[in-house]
């Protein structure tokens, strides 16, 4: 039975973050050192966003709250209001996001009414109440009182991929269920000045947003994009629990993101997708037909013109560099790759050889909206079914990173009604 996944839609607050102005401002915090200083700009300039956006009306140069609690316009100063100031605006502005970004996919399905959705799953990882969001888009969308809900929090960037598996397996066991999946993030809440390496590239990368999707085994309609969901898998990577993680603190929640992280993913993103194309038999075969037309190619190259080969090169080296036009890049046409920084995307994009044009969503995504936790990943799957050149039948390979370090994977299949 397929399952699939229609409907995307995805909701950004208002107020927007200037990168260039963000970094002068946190750069200029009383008490930075000076090294400080050069590790904010840096961050900023190297995050590859320009704009973000915030719940945070007053996070403006022109704001004129009379009793700031975040950002202070007239001094230019960042506030640090406690975990409970910062919560209560959670609730309050997370609920908005919520209920829009459900009301959203609701009204964009096709032959789809509020009265039919059996189940909701809702995420996030930047704050807490009960009774919470999933309670929330029962009471303001018109679901069912009878409507099952379930919450994945406190989990992290990589959220929204078990919440999808969650709503596959529910349709799977009940073929006439019908799941909103909804996911709202609000890191703009807990950034915040510092001089710790790790809160620095935070400030510099996180923002607010909130994507929905409807999981069902009907399938698309006339004209509507959709994605097939086929195959899931989790991997925790066997370093790295240090690396990525997330706490809760007096002054906020506080994220622990080492620059180390780009390079555990380049090291262990190629044994994390094997057992996910493991279970796609078509996949496997072929890859494995393209790693072996491949690696005749080379070989015969090899023997035409040695001379051009380095004589210090290793012979597997020549076999499986990996480059543009790879295997593995042909054999799965997109990639929704959790823009969880820069330097991620270009790790990835290097190690499994995937082409510039295959990056583009997850680096648009990024630079228009930043980091948004879990949400990120829906807003790249949304912009793949969004590109011209996604053709009915194309494979996707999505992929997000989070604490543990924990990589969650997923193969789907763009559909077209």
């Amino acid at each position: 039975m397929a399952v699939t996944l229609r409907a995307l839609q995805t909701v950004v607050p208002p107020t927007v973050l200037v990168q260039e102005q963000v970094r002068d401002i946190f750069a200029a915090q009383p008490g930075l050192s000076r090294l400080a200083q050069r590790l904010v700009t840096a961050s900023f300039n190297l995050s590859g966003i320009d704009t973000r956006h915030t719940v945070i009306e007053e996070l403006t140069l022109d704001s004129t709250v009379a009793e700031p609690q975040f950002f202070d316009a007239a001094t230019q100063r960042l506030l640090v209001p406690g975990t409970r100031v910062r919560n209560e605006l959670y609730i309050e502005q997370a609920t908005k996001l919520f209920v829009e970004a459900g009301r959203r996919a609701i009204n964009a399905c096709p032959g789809l009414e509020a009265s039919d959705i059996t189940h909701v799953v809702t995420v996030s990882c930047t704050g807490f109440y009960a009774p919470g969001p999933d309670y929330m888009l029962v009471r303001e969308l018109g679901l069912a009182p009878s409507t099952q809900r379930y919450h994945l929090g406190f989990m992290g960037c990589y959220a929204a991929m078990p919440a999808l598996r969650t709503a596959k397996q529910f349709v799977e066991a009940d073929p006439n269920a019908v799941v909103l999946v909804v996911s709202a993030e609000l890191c703009s809440l807990h950034l915040r000045t510092s001089s710790d390496p790790d809160t620095i590239v935070a400030s510099s990368l996180f923002s607010d947003g909130a994507a929905a999707g409807i999981v069902s085994s009907r399938p698309p309609a006339a004209g509507e994009n959709a994605l097939n969901l086929d195959h899931f898998e989790t991997v925790i990577t066997p370093v790295g629990e240090g690396d990525m993680a997330w706490k809760i603190g007096d002054e906020g929640f506080e994220m622990i993101l080492s620059s180390y992280v780009p390079h555990i993913i380049d090291e262990h993103i190629e044994s994390a997708l094997a057992p996910l194309f493991g279970r796609d038999e078509s996949l496997t075969r072929t890859l494995a037909a393209g790693v072996l037309a491949e690696a005749g190619a080379v070989t015969a190259q090899a023997q035409d013109d040695t001379a051009a080969t380095s004589s210090s090169a290793e012979p597997g080296q020549v076999l499986t560099a990996a480059a543009p036009g790879s295997p593995l890049s042909t054999a799965i046409a997109h990639w929704a790759i959790h823009p969880g920084g820069r330097s991620i995307l270009d790790k990835t994009e290097a190690k499994l050889g995937l082409t510039e044009t295959q990056l583009v969503p997850s680096r648009e995504t990024l630079r228009t909206n930043g980091n948004m936790s879990s949400a990120t990943i829906l807003f790249v799957m949304k912009a793949i079914l969004e590109q011209e050149n996604a053709a009915d039948g194309d494979r996707v390979c999505a992929m997000a990173f989070g604490p543990g370090l924990t990589v969650e994977s997923s193969l789907m299949t763009v559909l077209r009604g």
